[in-house]
């Protein structure tokens, strides 16, 4: 199973998200895309195979995926102060991937029905979703 996991900013959420993903799922190959190579490296340090950077990479990597994973920002263009450009958006949007959001309400985008679960909850939620696809 090729898994994605997309970031941005300082890359906290997909550092946690490779993490988690490599404990659940030992023998999953991880691909690591960051907006910047700030959330590049902190999801290479957190045990990604592979790693890349910026609009290119996301667009590429979106082609051979099985799944996605990131914060819910990363298919809205623009979010995440910026950093995901319209085609990063489209790129997921069009993916024929299995897409795992993680539902934050920050960078002007709010989520109705989203209550204030911690961040280690949201992951371990999208973990929980990966391993029913993974079955």
């Amino acid at each position: 199973m090729k898994i994605l996991i997309i970031d941005a900013q300082g890359g906290g959420i997909g550092r946690q998200l490779v993490a988690s993903v490599k404990q659940a799922l030992p023998g999953a190959d991880i691909m690591a895309v960051g907006a910047n190579s700030a959330a590049t490296a902190a999801m290479l340090k957190a045990g990604a195979d592979n790693a890349a950077t910026g609009e290119n990479a996301v667009v590429v990597a979106c082609r051979s995926a099985d799944v996605i994973m990131g914060p819910v920002g990363i298919v809205i263009a623009d979010s995440l102060f910026g950093e995901i450009t319209p085609a990063m958006a489209a790129a997921v949007g069009q993916s024929g991937a299995a897409r795992i959001l993680i539902p934050f309400n920050h960078c002007g985008n709010i989520i109705a029905g989203v209550s204030g679960q911690s961040a280690g909850a949201l992951i371990k939620s999208a973990v929980d979703a990966l391993l029913e696809l993974a079955r």
